[in-house]
């Protein structure tokens, strides 16, 4: 009876969605997309090649009618990856978010099953927010002990190269992971304007705010990899200078020294380490692809192409 009432459950929420993706093991243990909906404004793309067939992944695109987000909009897309496949899902360009209208805030919503000895790398390109906008987003990922999990979640300041930066009215985006039901990583971001303060004047000269989660056995490696090169990095970078006068002092010092183009950190979660959080933020939204088509280049060995690699 249980079960009846979870799978009841279960259809009412793939009705009311926008989008429903499953990725199931196919011929000779490649993981293949075997259900895939889509309705206004999402639509979904299962290409039946990316990279070698040797990789045996699964990857689908997500873009929108029209090119962004309008106000009012509401996506909701749910995806479910089964025991030891591989999946990634990925957007064709940056998620643009139109000016809101009367107020109206654009929501997007994924909520994400992975299962046993399963991946799934979530790598969308970054949030643009038009001036005025307001948009929330909500991603959910419920994970077993040996399910892995690549989450990038990503905004720009805007179309900066306009001159429009941080003039967006209000961006939301909470993440969770779940490990067997039970919190296992929750964060949330929230900017809005203020009379006091507005954003621009707090992000100074920043345009781009990045998030990378890794959780899973299997990428381990990766994580140790990043964790090693950002702290090696951020070292040299965040180094107070030094006069010629001495290794201690102070006085041929700037009052107000640069701020580097890039600062980045890393930080485990979870027992053991089980998962690591990376936050980046980058005046330029090219180097932050160059940090992630640099970081997660390992993921081609499982995708069969390296993320961002097109950018």
């Amino acid at each position: 009876m249980e079960m009846e009432v979870e799978a009841a459950m279960a259809a009412a929420a793939e009705e009311e969605a926008t989008g429903v993706v499953r990725v199931e093991k196919g011929r000779g243990g490649r993981s293949s997309v075997t259900r895939c909906f889509a309705k206004y404004p999402l639509k979904l793309i299962a290409p039946t090649k990316v990279g070698p067939a040797s990789s045996g992944a699964a990857w689908l695109y997500a873009i929108t009618y029209g090119g962004g987000i309008v106000s009012g909009d509401r996506i909701c897309c749910a995806v479910a990856v089964g025991d030891g496949c591989t999946a990634a899902m990925t957007t064709q360009a940056s998620t643009k978010v139109y000016k809101a209208v009367d107020s109206k805030c654009s929501e997007q919503v994924l909520e994400a099953r992975v299962g046993k000895d399963a991946l799934f790398a979530l790598i969308p390109d970054p949030v643009t927010c038009f001036s005025t906008a307001r948009y929330h987003q909500k991603q959910v990922f419920h994970v077993f002990p040996d399910s892995n999990l690549v989450v990038v979640d990503w905004f720009t300041s805007g179309r900066y190269e306009s001159g429009e930066k941080w003039s967006f009215s209000f961006y939301k985006s909470i993440n969770r992971i779940l490990l067997e039901d039970q919190p296992l990583f929750i964060d949330s971001v929230l900017l809005e304007q203020s009379s006091s303060c507005s954003i621009a004047d707090r992000m100074q000269e920043y345009n781009v705010v990045a998030m990378v989660v890794l959780v899973g056995p299997k990428l381990k490696h990766i994580q140790d990899q990043m964790q090693d090169e950002v702290k090696k990095m951020m070292s040299v970078q965040l180094r107070p200078p030094t006069s010629a006068g001495g290794r201690y002092s102070t006085r041929s010092q700037p009052q107000h020294p640069q701020r580097p183009p890039l600062i980045a950190s890393c930080s485990p979660f979870g027992r053991l380490g089980t998962g690591m959080v990376a936050r980046i933020t980058a005046v330029s939204t090219e180097s932050v692809y160059s940090f992630l088509r640099h970081h997660l280049a390992a993921l081609e060995s499982f995708l069969g192409a390296c993320p961002y690699s097109a950018s």
